[in-house]
């Protein structure tokens, strides 16, 4: 159900990274194209997990970027943009206290509130385009059990809100700030990413080879690389550790 030309209204899909996937493959997709859907059965986390939403509740949506300005080296820079993006956005109605949970995960308070999860297609030093898969939980209350701590809009502020229109709002802003952000000085981009860091300057509990350590959280590197301190320095690769909250 096309609503307009880079914002169509999806029924069903098994994934909106998939489908924006097919229509690029099929030469049908270009840039700043978006597709958001109500109900979605076979929707993809970071790490290979599953990602669980109500149907007609939260925000599901998937864009294509194509981020000429960047070298394949530097794809975090737009990891961290599109996560401030989502963190201001969500931000502006859940308050201060919404983060970024390294990577890309929306956090308030120690709750999810929504991830990201980037697909890029590298062909050799070019980087041809990004699809970027958006969730955040807007008015669903009642969660699948096997998510450990989840949280929605609804029950931050208990009010229902309007999720077409708020996934149309975060379309445009992550258009306009992402370009606004990458076409700057690229070191700001980790500052402000790092400002919003979830358990910033903390001691945290993090997992790696089943080993559960403490550690402290001195930011991240534009490599996206997790720096923390204990008896010495750490960085982390995505996926080398997990955290246990």
């Amino acid at each position: 159900m096309p609503t307009g030309p880079f914002f169509t209204m999806l029924d069903k899909v098994d994934s909106t990274n998939n489908y924006a996937m097919e229509r690029l493959h099929a030469g049908m997709a270009k840039h700043g194209m978006a597709w958001f859907a109500r109900e979605q059965t076979g929707g993809k986390g970071q790490r290979g997990n599953s990602w669980f939403t109500e149907p007609g509740k939260n925000i599901i949506m998937s864009l294509i970027l194509e981020p000429f300005q960047l070298k394949p080296r530097q794809q975090f820079y737009l990891s961290a943009a599109i996560a401030l993006c989502c963190r201001e956005f969500f931000s502006h109605y859940a308050g201060e206290e919404t983060s970024i949970k390294w990577p890309n995960d929306l956090y308030w308070r120690d709750r999810k509130a929504g991830g990201i999860l980037i697909e890029n297609s590298i062909k050799g030093q070019t980087w041809a385009h990004s699809v970027i898969g958006i969730g955040i939980n807007i008015n669903q209350t009642v969660f699948d059990e096997r998510l450990l701590n989840p949280v929605s809009l609804k029950q931050i502020t208990g009010k229902e809100q309007d999720v077409i229109q708020m996934a149309r709002d975060l379309h445009e802003l992550i258009l306009y700030r992402t370009t606004a952000r990458l076409n700057g000085p690229l070191e700001l981009v980790i500052d402000a990413y790092n400002e919003k860091l979830f358990r910033l300057n903390q001691v945290v509990r993090l997992k790696r080879q089943g080993v559960v350590f403490e550690t402290y959280i001195r930011g991240v590197n534009a490599a996206g690389k997790l720096i923390t301190i204990d008896e010495k320095e750490h960085q982390f690769d995505f996926g080398e550790v997990e955290w246990v909250l």
